[in-house]
């Protein structure tokens, strides 16, 4: 595999906030090294798929026609060499990527973030990290990530772009964040598990902004969610001693009432057990309705043999032993 650069981007993982963030809450987002994707070139020698290559590379050539089209219509509110991207294109170019598609991890977001990379004029920017030059990255990732949602916040590919941990405080304040490396102790771990279908994240936003209309939802959900989940960001994000996982069991039992048509029926069950036995708990992972189910333990030796035991094989995302928020593993 011809590699255009050693640039790789990592999948993404919304930790906290899902609906709520809609909603004025605050969202915590991680990269995440296990899934992650690159800009290569066709060598039919060098790589194992050549159809993958081949429906990339066809998916590439409409999504710089799209790009071209918004440059043209004063869309896209920086310099970016549509050529210099069409012309390597046409030479075979294609996003080489293990992340799975309709999962909620970030798959466009990724790709975005290579294309940025690579073709924006001035995407080397000076002091990237700091909250004025995060808004304005976040906003020409919008531009771009149009083509995939119609509307987008710019959030995905600015995480897989910055590969840190981001907190959203609002649309207009984000900033960077470190997990304390002493949050999880002995067998504490964050996991995820695959409910075994994708999921469309359009038609559940519009389902869930529906049911807030309803005056008796909304005031649950302002007075007793949202505050909790911002509870469960502090708690993870601060180095003051606060029981992050029964913070995230609260959460857990509250998705279940209020946001359970985004639960996939096939994970309800084992989302259950999880509360019932106290092993385990699940939360969504994005907007539901298929792809990821997060998983929070404190006990990952007995939460992964139990889930094992019912053909379930959880994907670790942090352990305690790795000291590392973000892993491979």
């Amino acid at each position: 595999m011809n590699k255009i650069s050693d640039e790789i981007y990592y999948a993404k993982i919304l930790l906290f906030g899902e609906y709520s963030v809609i909603r004025g809450s605050k969202a915590l987002t991680i990269p995440y090294t296990h899934f992650n994707g690159e800009l290569s070139f066709m060598n039919h020698s060098k790589y194992t798929d050549l159809n993958f290559a081949a429906l990339s590379n066809e998916h590439l050539k409409n999504y710089a026609e799209y790009i071209d089209q918004q440059i043209q219509e004063n869309n896209i509110g920086f310099p970016f060499d549509i050529t210099a991207l069409k012309a390597d294109i046409a030479n075979g170019m294609y996003f080489e990527s293990t992340i799975p598609q309709g999962y909620g991890i970030g798959s466009s977001g990724a790709l975005v973030a290579a294309l940025y990379h690579k073709y924006a004029v001035n995407s080397n920017i000076e002091g990237k990290y700091k909250p004025e030059a995060i808004a304005m990255v976040k906003k020409h990732f919008s531009q771009l990530e149009s083509y995939f949602h119609g509307t987008s916040s710019g959030l995905d590919p600015l995480n897989c772009y910055l590969k840190q941990p981001l907190l959203i405080k609002s649309v207009e304040e984000i900033e960077t964040v470190e997990i304390p490396r002493n949050r999880f102790r002995n067998d504490e771990a964050i996991f995820l598990i695959n409910s075994g279908k994708q999921g469309k994240t359009g038609p559940l936003v519009k389902q869930f902004l529906q049911k807030y209309n309803e005056p008796e939802y909304a005031q649950l959900f302002q007075n007793e969610y949202i505050p909790l989940n911002n509870k469960c960001i502090e708690a993870l994000i601060s180095d003051q001693e606060t029981d992050f996982f029964a913070e995230v069991r609260k959460l857990s039992m509250l998705q279940l009432e209020l946001l359970s048509p985004m639960i996939p029926a096939s994970v309800k069950p084992t989302w259950q057990l999880g509360l019932d036995t106290d092993n385990f708990v699940l939360k969504l992972c994005g907007s539901g309705g298929g792809g990821f189910i997060l998983g929070f333990t404190r006990n990952w030796e007995v939460a992964s043999k139990l889930l094992l035991e019912m053909d379930i094989e959880p994907i670790p995302v942090y352990k305690h032993n790795n000291n590392h928020l973000v892993t491979g593993a």
